[in-house]
């Protein structure tokens, strides 16, 4: 079989029928059909499968989203007499009323933040508020309504800490590499490395120095 010239994602991919509003898509993205994005963002190399839901959100690089999963779910005003729409969209109802502009600009501060290389399963749910830490995984159908720590697996109904991808030290290590922010082609030379389950020669070989060493210094602890 012929080599292809060209990769599949040389540049993003945006399904026909999907809905944009307000959104800022990466390089090298895909997102697949039936899926809606407003007032969001989309990391490079990331993608969404089909029938997914996005709102008020900022999603890292290299993150693994499946279909039908909902992130930042929108809240409705259950501190009010009624939690119905007519309070803060009541000119779907009256030519004379006014949106509740308020309402809703508190509704796009309350962003979820999905760190870098996350995967969240299929028809998972991420309410509003929430921060998913880099690496950590959300299991399908998981309802995340707290936050995540980096390199966590979650799951559940509200989601609850299964376990560590990694042993903490080691994830620390891997999280200091901050990989996702290398050079694709950089990526790409080292793609070997990236295929082998040797998490900690990886670390040995690409983590910066540590705190006291010449040209060290403490790493950023991210998400």
């Amino acid at each position: 079989m012929d080599q292809p010239t060209r990769p599949k994602l040389a540049e993003t991919f945006i399904a026909p029928d999907v809905k944009l509003r307000e959104a800022r898509i990466g390089r090298h993205c895909e997102v697949l059909g039936g899926t809606a994005i407003e007032y969001a963002e989309l990391g490079d190399l990331s993608y969404l499968g089909g029938d997914c839901m996005v709102a008020d959100a900022t999603i890292g690089r290299f993150c693994a989203i499946a279909a039908r999963v909902r992130i930042g779910a929108p809240n409705h005003p259950i501190d009010r007499p009624s939690l119905h729409r007519f309070t803060y969209c009541p000119e779907y109802y009256s030519a004379t009323a006014r949106r509740d502009a308020g309402f809703f600009a508190g509704r796009r501060g309350d962003r979820v933040t999905i760190g870098h290389d996350v995967w969240i399963g299929h028809a998972a749910i991420v309410l509003p508020g929430v921060r998913v830490g880099h690496g950590a995984v959300i299991a399908a159908g998981a309802v995340v309504s707290r936050d995540v720590a980096p390199y966590t697996v979650v799951g559940g109904v509200p989601a609850r800490r299964i376990r560590d991808r990694f042993p903490p030290e080691l994830a620390a290590r891997l999280m200091a590499t901050a990989w996702w922010d290398w050079p694709f082609e950089t990526i790409m030379e080292r793609l070997a490395e990236f295929q082998s389950a040797d998490v900690a020669a990886f670390c040995a070989r690409w983590e910066p120095p540590r705190a006291g060493l010449a040209g060290g210094g403490a790493p950023d602890k991210g998400l």
